[in-house]
């Protein structure tokens, strides 16, 4: 399955007539400039599961940051990295 499948998948199967009121996915640019990627796992099944941090810093042109936090996955990277946070989400999802 293609990451945007996935994902979209991922959003449908956790939309529970409540969830999606207070919880969900973004989506953003920042200036560095680069990419911003927020998903909510507050009552899902990957709320309490274990996401090893990703720290990646090759300078201004080359960085990549992965972690959970407070229920939140949260990926940031250069403007060349929006597919691969996106694969690192989904890859964490296939592997718990």
């Amino acid at each position: 399955m293609d990451v945007l499948n996935l994902l979209q998948e991922w959003y449908r199967q956790n939309c529970t007539d409540e969830w999606e009121h207070f919880y969900g996915i973004k989506i953003a640019t920042i200036d560095n400039p680069g990419w911003l990627v927020k998903i909510d796992l507050a009552d899902t099944a990957l709320e309490n599961k274990t996401f090893p941090e990703i720290k990646i810093d090759n300078g201004d042109k080359d960085w990549l940051f992965c972690k959970v936090e407070n229920s939140i996955f949260e990926g940031v990277g250069d403007s060349a990295k929006l597919i691969i946070i996106l694969e690192t989400f989904q890859n964490w999802v296939i592997q718990v």
